[in-house]
């Protein structure tokens, strides 16, 4: 992976070390940004790099403004002061090259269009020819493991179907950044981890850009790069952590690593710092 930004060699560092990092190689530069919705402060000077391929997962206790984080980056919300750049240019309005993949599947998807015409929607908005639909829609939907599910609607699928086909249809804009806010919370644990597997895979073979919000420590361990803990009030990086884990992971084995399970106690530590 080149160009990597805010590496660092320890576990975890302080925010005013992170402000200093050289974010200008990164994908997405967040550069200072502050956010105040209704008078409120909700972030405050934050700076963070994102790398081409990477994946990054955000934790913090409430009201440190991980969502806010994520609106962001997706172009839903617009700085108070400071910046956000993607590829170099200013985010100014959501982009097609970053998609959002929701917790609530149910209301991100359309209840009257089946699976094949959820997946389309992307495709329409994007204007890719007619003729050129049907394969792409096939081949997402075999992706996600849902190559004999086209013709059923939503309410005719399982909670992970739903957020598997949210997800195609999410992949359908061949985003440069996929944006993800806790969108396995409302899901059983098997279902959990195998979609924890399907985003490893995602961002591999397709080189895809992760930010991944969670409140599940083990899931940012499992899935990161690198975490950001946010502190709050107002939300600020307080600490990153390198995550050095071998890859391929596994559900078994990488969890039961020592690195993972040392990780997993500075995580818990810097959550209960952060809570007081």
């Amino acid at each position: 992976m080149t160009g990597q930004v805010l590496r660092m060699e320890k576990a975890d560092v302080k925010a005013e070390a992170v402000d200093k990092g050289d974010h200008s190689s990164a994908l997405v530069q967040v550069w200072r940004a502050d956010v105040t919705l209704a008078g409120r402060s909700i972030l405050e000077n934050l700076s963070l790099g994102l790398d081409e391929g990477e994946i990054v997962c955000v934790v913090g206790p409430s009201g440190s403004g991980k969502t806010t984080l994520l609106r962001l980056l997706g172009g839903l919300l617009k700085p108070s002061a400071g910046k956000v750049l993607l590829g170099g240019a200013e985010m100014r309005k959501p982009r097609q090259d970053v998609a959002i993949v929701f917790q609530d599947y149910s209301k991100a998807l359309l209840p009257w269009r089946d699976a094949a015409y959820n997946v389309a929607l992307a495709m329409e908005a994007m204007g890719t020819p007619r003729s050129e639909r049907p394969a792409k829609i096939r081949k997402l939907l075999e992706m996600m493991g849902l190559g004999d599910h086209a013709s059923k609607f939503p309410n005719q699928m399982s909670g992970g179907m739903q957020q598997r086909l949210q997800i195609a249809r999410c992949l359908a804009q061949e985003p440069k950044v996929l944006l993800m806010d806790e969108p396995f919370g409302a899901l059983d644990a098997m279902t959990r981890q195998a979609l924890q597997d399907e985003v490893l895979a995602i961002s591999k073979q397709m080189g895809t850009t992760v930010f991944f919000v969670t409140h599940d420590l083990e899931e940012a361990i499992y899935l990161g790069d690198r975490i950001v803990g946010l502190l709050p009030n107002p939300g600020r990086v307080g600490e990153i952590f390198q995550v050095n884990l071998p890859r391929p992971r596994n559900q078994l084995s990488t969890r039961e690593d020592p690195e993972f399970l040392r990780l997993r106690r500075a995580l818990f530590d810097f959550i209960e710092r952060a809570e007081r």
